[in-house]
């Protein structure tokens, strides 16, 4: 299910998928892929610096990813435009969560944001039944 927060103007939309043919129940193997949208709906140019998340699995153990930019991007998003892209994380259980913040920069005045992403289940479609 997709999910979207606006901090600031700037908007993020998450939307996770799993991933049986990547993935190995047998062993505790669990893939998810999500697609993540960041759409500048402000007045001001932005520039993705940083990435902070939150990982967590359904035994409550927490995995935090912190980094430069975005599959090895720091994109300006100018108002108006947007940037999309691809990536994916492993768990050991069936269940999961995430959430986190990427550090933004208006380039018009150097102020900082951080700009929410809002949090999202990784739940592997056959246990839902």
């Amino acid at each position: 299910m997709k999910q979207t927060q606006i901090t600031q103007g700037i908007e993020i939309s998450i939307q996770p998928d799993y991933q049986e043919e990547h993935s190995n129940p047998q062993s505790e193997k669990y893939v998810f892929a999500y697609h993540v949208t960041i759409r500048n709906m402000g007045e001001y140019p932005v520039q993705l610096l940083r990435r902070h998340w939150f990982i967590y699995d359904s035994g409550n153990t927490l995995r935090e990813v912190e980094g430069e930019g975005v599959i090895g991007q720091t994109p300006v998003i100018r108002p108006g435009e947007q940037f999309d892209y691809n990536s994916w994380t492993e768990m050991r259980t069936t269940i999961g969560k995430m959430y986190g913040y990427y550090t933004m920069q208006r380039l018009a005045d150097g102020a900082m944001i951080e700009a929410e992403i809002p949090e999202f289940h990784l739940i592997v479609p056959f246990i839902q039944n």
